[in-house]
């Protein structure tokens, strides 16, 4: 399926604001979905995030409202639309991502950095180091539609429901290969440390696809600390460790928080 070149959506549809409760947030929670992922899957957060935190959620070419777009063909063409589609008044952010999504987010975060507006921190879910070759690439391009559903349906993280409806396979699918060619590809060029901010990397004890050790590499990508915490299960350990996950994701935004106003004290 082919998509046709198309005028810029509007930022709300790059980036989703899912507003804060109460009188405001004091902090943003940017996630950046995984290959093949949407906004959508992510939404939910909302109601066990922090009343006071803003969510917003990238939405990457050729899903949802973008679904138009051109289809991405490399890490840049996730990333930098998310940058621009930032709202104004983001003020303190944390910027999350799972599995090729915490690739994203490393770009996200390294952007921000070199302008000058470094994140209060980066959490990154069930992924290799940036400058590691991909331990398990998928090679969609040699795969049918069948040996690619076959392929997600190992790794999780996506509703069988969709997958399994002939219309709805077709429609998902191209974005899902195209995400999955800048995955297996990606590889950051250059100095690795390029970060300030804390890094916090949760991964599931039993992932395939990430194994454990290879988690504790992201402590080469910044100055500041970094945290590693394993949970039970594979790739999208989250699924079933959800109370366990946003318990270490509240603490993260707890302490950027924290860091944020002692900055604002000084």
């Amino acid at each position: 399926m082919s998509h046709a070149l198309s005028s810029p959506c509007p930022d709300e549809d790059v980036v989703w604001r899912l507003p804060e409760g109460g009188t405001g947030h004091r902090l943003s929670l940017l996630v950046l979905p995984h290959a093949g992922g949407n906004a959508h899957a992510y939404a939910p957060w909302r109601d066990v995030l922090p009343a006071h935190v803003r969510l917003l959620i990238g939405q990457y070419p050729g899903r949802g409202a973008r679904f138009a777009e051109p289809l991405p063909t490399s890490m840049a063409d996730l990333a930098r639309p998310v940058l621009r589609a930032l709202p104004p008044d983001t003020g303190d952010l944390v910027v999350l991502g799972h599995s090729m999504g915490s690739l994203v987010a490393f770009e996200v975060a390294r952007e921000l950095t070199a302008a000058g507006r470094p994140p209060r921190a980066l959490i990154a879910s069930a992924c290799r180091a940036p400058f590691l070759p991909n331990p398990a690439r998928v090679h969609p391009e040699r795969l049918t539609d069948d040996e690619l559903v076959a392929a997600l349906k190992e790794r999780g993280g996506t509703e069988d429901g969709v997958l399994d409806e002939p219309e709805l396979r077709e429609i998902v699918l191209p974005s899902i290969r195209a995400d999955f060619v800048i995955d297996d590809d990606y590889r950051h060029q250059g100095p690795a440390r390029t970060l300030s901010c804390p890094v916090t990397v949760i991964g599931g004890s039993e992932d395939p696809i990430v194994p454990v050790p290879a988690l504790g590499r992201w402590s080469e990508v910044t100055d500041g600390p970094c945290a590693t915490a394993t949970l039970p299960g594979g790739h999208f350990y989250f699924q079933q460790q959800s109370d366990r996950f946003f318990a270490l994701v509240n603490d993260v935004l707890a302490r950027a928080e924290a860091g944020a106003e002692r900055r604002t004290l000084v």
